[in-house]
């Protein structure tokens, strides 16, 4: 059952980093501007970000869809969750009122207040489902299985 619930977890988390990744892919410039607006990063490093990100995103995504290198996608996904809670509460605390550009988009928003609780949720969900993938080593239907199957290894006087 847990490697079905790991199919589901990859499936999941992996659809929301293809989705998120594909709407900003076409725009780089929004993807920039919306780094820009959470005013962490210096100007050339909030730059590349945005340029990166949304290939980073599709690339971690289509990696845990296929189930292929699972765990390192996982991690991955783990740590960018990490940074995207950190950056989301961040600029709560700091009263910016901000699209968090998670499905592109960013800049000013209104109602950023109200949604940053709902987006931090969003994402520790799909940290927990990331965190799942890392310590579950094989789930169903993943090339992983294919490429890296476990041999059984029979010595003499087993």
């Amino acid at each position: 059952m847990k490697e079905w619930l790991g199919l589901l977890a990859r499936l999941v988390t992996g659809g929301v980093w293809i989705a998120a990744g594909a709407v900003k892919l076409p725009d780089p410039y929004a993807s920039v501007q919306a780094v820009r607006a959470y005013e962490i990063l210096p100007a050339s490093a909030a730059e590349t970000a945005g340029y990166l990100l949304p290939v980073v995103e599709i690339v971690i995504g289509v990696a845990l869809m296929l189930g292929l290198l699972t765990r390192g996608a996982a991690v991955a996904s783990g740590l960018l969750f990490v940074v995207f809670i950190a950056g989301i509460a961040s600029v709560w605390a700091r009263g910016l009122e901000i699209d968090c550009g998670c499905f592109g988009g960013g800049g000013y928003d209104p109602d950023a207040t109200s949604n940053y609780p709902w987006e931090i949720a969003r994402d520790l969900a799909l940290l927990a489902l990331s965190g799942y993938l890392v310590w579950l080593r094989t789930s169903r239907l993943a090339l992983d299985n294919l490429l890296f199957r476990r041999t059984t290894v029979i010595t003499e006087g087993s």
